[in-house]
């Protein structure tokens, strides 16, 4: 079982003027796939707090960190801006697959500037903000990132003879 930590950018959420139902969303994927939630935060779309907030999780050894929302092309849609400031590798893979799968949905997923990539021995996923948008690309890729977290971990071998 791998620790997962959830992060939600919205201003109008943070201020209780929106239910977070993204968020809720992914908690519910990354459970029935066996992930343990271990925090959840609402914040603003700042990119300060955001990366601080990542900083944090990953400090934490939390294994995987998901956003959502702050992905788009409104000027308050910071969230890849603050997961570079913070990530040492970029996963770029993860981030292509989901829009290519989401391009098969809606021609909007070209629009998505979501991405991934790896801190300490955490990895970081921007998802978009929509909780449809949430459920197809995190159920598209929750069974690839459980394998790049095992080999993160040095535990690929394990996951091979499976």
């Amino acid at each position: 079982m791998f620790t997962a930590g959830i992060i939600t950018a919205s201003d109008k959420g943070s201020l209780g003027e929106r239910e977070d139902i993204s968020g809720e969303t992914i908690r519910k994927i990354l459970e029935k796939s066996d992930f343990k939630v271990v925090k959840y935060s609402l914040l603003p779309d700042d990119r300060e707090l955001l990366s601080k907030k990542m900083i944090e999780m990953s400090n934490e050894n939390i294994e995987l960190i998901v956003t959502t929302g702050g992905t788009g092309f409104s000027k308050r849609d910071i969230t890849p801006e603050a997961t570079k400031d913070v990530i040492e590798r970029e996963t770029p893979g993860i981030s292509e697959a989901m829009r290519s799968y989401s391009l098969n949905i809606t021609k909007r997923a070209m629009l998505s500037r979501a991405v991934s990539g790896i801190r300490k021995n955490s990895l970081i996923v921007n998802l978009p903000g929509s909780p449809k948008a949430v459920d197809e690309t995190l159920t598209y890729i929750i069974d690839t990132l459980k394998h790049g977290l095992e080999i993160l971990k040095g535990d690929a071998s394990e996951c091979a003879r499976k």
